[in-house]
């Protein structure tokens, strides 16, 4: 008997092959093979959403050599990711193929090793129509908005644009946030502080005043701090009373896709894309020495946080005796899920606790591998540690009738945080107090007074925005890095650091939305939205029913607002710059166009002309010495060119760096394979970029 397996991607594909034996032959499908064609709709509204399917573009090649294959085999198994566009791509696979739906041919691995794969084999099922209509009503609901409302916003703001079901919520949630910074009212408020030494240690601590007789006292003006202060002068700082508890802190469950795509963003720097690619990476598997080929880490879309009870014991095993029997803990800890997730998968751990970061290292993996795989591997044996204990101290202390309080705390037993301890953009605060007793007199170093004002939110980093769209039921573990990518990548928002900043235009799509379009960018029924799907892939929920449920009133809505709106175009303030037009002198601006960015004179149509739009950069140019500029090509690649073009020639893909040549004084040019070059014709040189040392 000859067994045709079919997976997604071809990386894991020779991993599969190798466990599965020779009576397996393994091929990839390249992820979806067919999906609703680009060019229109591709959706029957009239007869119950009826999707048009067709073969993806360029994969007409591939399908005809699966369908080859199938026919050659006895059996065919289809062994997709296991969630719900894995099991879509089963479904679409099936259709082409001709295979029963209600055959055992379905097979799913939460790990790509060995018991992974065998646990996987040994229990093929029918493909899960409920999870397929969760899938399927997703993508319908996004094309019906994306294709209905798109060409709306494009023809009242400007053309290209773009409004998606859920990038539209997660914009307004930025938007929301920026509209709040600008309208935050700072206010006034004073502390004081007050520096003190204990009879019988010469270390000093701090302690923030709290109020009087006993009751909180808010300084609002200085009038009021310097009263106070006037009222302390010559005082004597007593001890009132020393509180002492033990604090225990619980390590965080291991990842599910969400927290590991913010810490990622926290610890590591990498944006949630790059996060979830190298994931991907390490799912599929690859060459570890003394385990052979194997994936690394578990299904990396999850929202699970079950974990194996086999994981579990290989865990406190390996707890027990790197870090000692004290570091196991007493009880085993279980997480609380969250409702209605899929708990075949397990949470993101190792798939063998003896990969350690340390000897992954040693595979050849590429550092994003090495950074996210310690990660994973450090979260997930801290959460089956012991808990960390701490001795907290709470002091009162009393001079005239002011309060003044302090705390801090010391490790008792460092437990998990030995090996890790969760981020976080909020800094804790506290630390070790000497030994104080009540009734100490207490020696006063200095008391100061100090002026603050309240500060405004913080915009949202990448990690916060993630965590606010998974509080809200935005998305799921899948569409994160999507979501935010488009929203980036249309320039509907901007980086600024770490933080993500809306555009004027991102801003202009929100208003329009929020005002004619109100339950598209409202939390609350995007929330909703996502349940039901949720009830969907659970078979509780019919998917034709809820398309009808949100698809009719949105036409209705669409088309009293096209008439409400006929005519009306909505003007974005054009960005002026210092480039004088040439034709009749006024300031250029920067307006956007379907190729990006040009320079266009403010005065059309009386003036139409118009320039590319460019970035200066630190080079000179090798021909003739003028100023290097980064342009765009037509089809959106990034090349750098002389700003004396079309008298001077050059041109390149190699950035342009403010470091001189040594031989001829030229501008060196970053090249692939970290090498600066001279680019000046007979000149040569070049060297290899140094890499920086690590602390």
């Amino acid at each position: 008997m000859s067994t045709l397996v079919i997976v997604e991607s071809p990386t894991k594909k020779s991993t599969i092959k190798k466990y599965l034996g020779k009576d397996y032959t393994v091929v990839a499908s390249n992820g979806h093979v067919r999906d609703l064609p680009g060019s229109k709709l591709s959706v029957d509204v009239d007869h119950d959403f009826e999707p048009k399917y067709a073969v993806v573009k360029g994969k007409a090649e591939l399908v005809n050599r699966l369908m080859d294959a199938a026919q050659k085999s006895d059996h065919v198994l289809l062994a997709t990711d296991p969630d719900r566009e894995g099991e879509a791509i089963s479904w679409h696979l099936a259709t082409l193929l001709g295979l029963d739906m209600n055959a055992a041919d379905r097979v799913t691995f939460n790990e790509i090793t060995k018991s992974g794969i065998e646990a996987g084999m040994k229990q093929p099922r029918a493909i899960d129509m409920d999870l397929v209509n969760a899938q399927q009503a997703r993508r319908i609901l996004d094309r019906l908005v994306g294709y209905r409302l798109s060409p709306f916003v494009s023809q009242k703001i400007r053309r290209g644009l773009s409004a998606g079901r859920v990038q539209s919520v997660a914009l307004r949630l930025i938007v929301d946030r920026e509209k709040e910074i600008r309208a935050f009212q700072p206010e006034e408020y004073w502390s004081i502080t007050a520096k003190l030494v204990p009879p019988s240690s010469k270390k000093q601590f701090k302690a923030a005043f709290y109020g009087k007789d006993g009751k909180k006292v808010k300084l609002t003006n200085k009038e009021q701090t310097d009263a106070i202060l006037a009222q302390l002068e010559g005082a004597e700082y007593f001890v009132q009373n020393v509180v002492k508890s033990v604090r225990k802190k619980s390590p965080q469950p291991p990842f599910i896709t969400s927290t590991m795509q913010q810490e990622a963003s926290r610890k590591l720097g990498f944006q949630s894309k790059r996060t979830m690619k190298v994931a991907q990476e390490l799912y599929e598997g690859m060459d570890v020495p003394g385990f052979g080929t194997l994936g690394v880490i578990t299904y990396m879309r999850t929202d699970s946080l079950r974990i194996s009870d086999e994981a579990r014991a290989s865990a406190k095993s390996y707890i027990a005796e790197h870090f000692g029997k004290e570091y196991v803990p007493a009880k085993q800890r279980y997480f609380k899920q969250k409702n209605k997730v899929q708990d075949g998968h397990e949470a993101i751990r190792p798939t063998n606790i003896l990969i350690t970061p340390e000897v992954f290292a040693t595979s050849g993996a590429s550092r994003d591998q090495v950074k996210l795989y310690k990660l994973i591997w450090e979260r997930f044996v801290a959460a089956l540690m012991a808990d960390c204990l701490q001795d907290t101290v709470k002091v009162d202390i009393t001079a005239a009738d002011c309060l003044f309080k302090a705390s801090g705390y010391t490790v008792k037993f460092d437990g998990y945080t030995r090996l890790y301890e969760e981020s976080s953009d909020e800094e804790e605060t506290g630390g070790a107090l000497p030994a104080l007793q009540q009734g100490d007199k207490l020696r006063l170093r200095s008391l100061d007074g100090a002026q603050h004002f309240t500060q405004p939110p913080a915009r949202y980093t990448e990690a916060a925005l993630i965590k606010t769209l998974e509080e809200n039921g935005i998305g799921r573990p899948s569409t994160y890095a999507s979501i935010l990518s488009t929203i980036l990548s249309r320039e509907y928002v901007v980086r600024e650091s770490r933080h993500i900043k809306p555009t004027e235009l991102g801003e202009a799509i929100t208003d329009l939305l929020e005002e004619k379009f109100p339950k598209i960018v409202n939390v609350k029924f995007t929330a909703q939205m996502e349940q039901s799907l949720d009830d969907i892939g659970q078979g509780e929920q019919d998917y034709v029913d809820m398309l009808h449920e949100f698809y009719d009133d949105f036409e209705d809505n669409l088309g009293k607002v096209k008439k409400e709106m006929e005519g009306v175009k909505i003007k974005l303030k054009e960005e002026e710059t210092d480039v004088k037009c040439e034709k009749c002198g006024a300031n250029m601006v920067i307006k956007i166009g379907r190729f990006g960015k040009f320079l266009a004179c403010p005065n059309y149509p009386k003036c139409k002309n118009t320039k590319p739009f460019v970035v200066n950069t630190d080079g000179k140019c090798p021909q003739c010495g003028a100023q290097v500029v980064a342009k765009k090509s037509k089809r959106g690649y990034k090349f750098y060119g002389c700003s004396n073009y079309p008298d001077c020639s050059f041109m390149t893909w190699d950035e342009p760096t403010g470091e001189e040549c040594p031989q001829c004084g030229s501008t060196l040019f970053k090249q692939k394979g970290g090498v600066l070059a001279c680019l000046k014709e007979g000149c040569g040189y070049s060297k290899k970029i140094e890499k920086k040392a690590k602390k």
